[in-house]
């Protein structure tokens, strides 16, 4: 009987005793719930912060400089926690290649022939058009390959009289020339200024809008399948004794230099790539090319190499 009246107080103790359990749940459930919606608030405060300014794109932190391609604009690089700005990192893939087509063949193209002193050694095919041959200045001794003439003025024994052959080629150039000066968006604009001496170039388009001037050695880096496009709208000028060296498998038959005024390598300098000139080149006394001489005027050459890539 003792047991019996005592069932109702104890039902009253387990109710009292789950109702507190049941508050002081609830109250850290609630006080979790504002802890996350704080840590929320913060994250979206602090990111905010970081990339946006009165609800407009905070351009620190979209910064890119073509120097640093992995860092910021300092070339710092980024590792921070969700504060952190992001930055925004674009490399330039490699430009498409230029068709020469028929111009390929050739050492040296010009339109308004091609002066000599001699020796010169010239590794490939050499022609002028629509100039008379006998704007071809050059023996058949310092030519390894064909001298191809538009009539039968050009040097003799050795000079192929077609016409036809010439004015494709020269077609060929200029298409090629109209292609490379027409490429836009590029990946470097005036760099140094116009004067590159002593920096190393990686694949991408670059762009000039004055003239360029190389007065020390300068360095072209990039894989065998890379393209470097260099658009120059004035003369460009290589000083004397002035190298161009290729490192990691870069190729000159992958390099295009597109010249809008004249091209002047000094004397015992060495250069590397394809010039396609609007008017004339000039090599100076000694100077060596690995690569081709497209001119649409005319070609000075003085005791010169000049050997076509493969």
């Amino acid at each position: 009987m003792k047991f019996k009246n005592a069932l109702p107080v104890l039902a009253m103790l387990l109710f009292g005793f789950m109702v507190s359990c049941s508050n002081q749940l609830d109250s850290g459930l609630a006080s979790k719930q504002s802890d996350r919606n704080n840590s929320d608030r913060s994250l979206t405060e602090g990111n905010s912060s970081g990339h946006e300014k009165n609800g407009k794109c905070d351009k620190d932190s979209l910064d890119f400089d073509k120097n640093h391609k992995h860092g910021d604009k300092d070339g710092n690089h980024h590792h921070g926690n969700g504060n952190d700005s992001i930055p925004v990192v674009i490399i330039p893939g490699t430009p498409s290649t230029v068709n020469l087509g028929s111009a390929a063949n050739f050492a040296i193209l010009s339109k308004s022939g091609v002066t000599d002193v001699f020796q010169s050694s010239i590794t490939g095919d050499l022609g002028s058009s629509p100039i008379t041959g006998a704007a071809i200045q050059i023996s058949c001794a310092e030519v390894t390959g064909t001298i191809y003439s538009v009539d039968a003025a050009g040097p003799l024994p050795c000079r192929v009289t077609n016409a036809s052959l010439l004015t494709t080629a020269v077609s060929d150039m200029q298409t090629a020339y109209t292609d490379l000066a027409g490429r836009t968006n590029p990946d470097f604009l005036n760099l140094g200024a116009g004067n590159i001496g002593g920096l190393t170039l990686t694949t991408g388009l670059y762009k000039w809008t004055t003239g360029l001037n190389i007065p020390t050695n300068i360095t072209i880096s990039g894989g065998a399948n890379d393209v470097f496009i260099f658009q120059v709208a004035g003369n460009l000028t290589m000083g004397s004794a002035v190298n161009i060296t290729l490192t990691g498998g870069a190729q000159a038959k992958n390099i295009f230099w597109q010249t809008a005024g004249s091209v002047t390598l000094g004397s015992t300098s060495h250069f590397e790539g394809n010039i396609l000139c609007m008017t004339a080149i000039n090599m100076q006394t000694n100077a060596t090319l690995n690569g081709r001489l497209l001119a649409q005027t005319a070609v000075t050459l003085q005791m010169n190499t000049v050997v076509k890539p493969l």
